[in-house]
């Protein structure tokens, strides 16, 4: 278990409306992007992972706009994901805020992409974002790219550890079946990736309570990204840092 976990706030961007599924489908359109960010950042929150969930459709990112007003007013870890596609869009985002860059639909295409970005930018700044479905007909896990709609062919933990071997410096793991559910996180695929690599895995997808953050903390997660159990208020940052600490989970004050 991480020595403290990181507690990220996962906002799913389409168009300009902060949006949420289950499952990555059937999305709801909730605000502004940016006051939610800057709720969950003035509430403690760690770091902010903003998406942009349709940037597969459109070959490009399009959260430059929503990334420069946060980066006005919040002063923690920014990473941003989608349409992410050459170095060039890397350094476009990093130049307007990120801190970190996370990607997964470029990087099972192009897996040298990882290594460039790693080499120009650090391998603390190359997330690799695995967005895994559990097999039907075979053991284990399925890496899935363009917004959980298509098949890789990748076996998620040979492809984590491929990452990694490229320069990736931290794993986004999103269990596509739990997402948005609300019903517990996939600990057995966190602990088996946790397990395969050297580097902090930020877990996501169906933390619906502290005790199932706590549960992902033990299976091997540094971090958990939460997007419905903040986003519709069921609970709050500061609320569930205070119940992780009552669990015998060391939080970031």
């Amino acid at each position: 278990m991480a020595d403290k976990i990181r507690l990220i706030a996962r906002l799913e961007v389409k168009n300009d409306y902060l949006v949420k599924g289950i499952q990555l489908e059937g999305l709801r359109k909730l605000g502004d992007p940016h006051d939610f960010a800057k709720e969950y950042y003035e509430a403690g929150i760690d770091e902010i992972l903003y998406l942009d969930i349709v940037a597969s459709l459109y070959n490009r990112n399009n959260l430059s706009h929503i990334l420069r007003r946060t980066t006005e007013d919040i002063f923690i870890p920014i990473t941003v994901g989608g349409g992410l596609r050459t170095l060039e869009d890397v350094h476009a985002v990093l130049a307007q805020g990120a801190d970190k860059v996370a990607i997964n639909t470029a990087a099972i295409k192009n897996p040298e992409l990882i290594t460039q970005v790693a080499q120009a930018y650090g391998s603390q700044c190359m997330v690799l974002s695995i967005q895994a479905k559990r097999r039907r007909d075979a053991e284990g896990w399925e890496a899935y790219y363009d917004n959980g709609r298509e098949h890789s062919g990748l076996d998620v933990v040979t492809w984590a550890r491929r990452g990694v071997a490229l320069g990736a410096g931290e794993i986004l793991l999103t269990s596509v079946d739990r997402e948005g559910l609300g019903r517990g996180m996939e600990d057995e695929l966190i602990r088996q990736v946790a397990d395969a690599v050297p580097v902090p895995v930020i877990a996501a997808g169906g933390a619906g309570s502290a005790g199932d953050i706590a549960a992902a903390a033990k299976a091997g997660a540094a971090a958990v990204a939460l997007s419905s159990l903040l986003h519709y208020r069921r609970t709050s940052v500061g609320e569930l840092k205070q119940a992780l600490i009552g669990q015998g989970v060391e939080v970031r004050r």
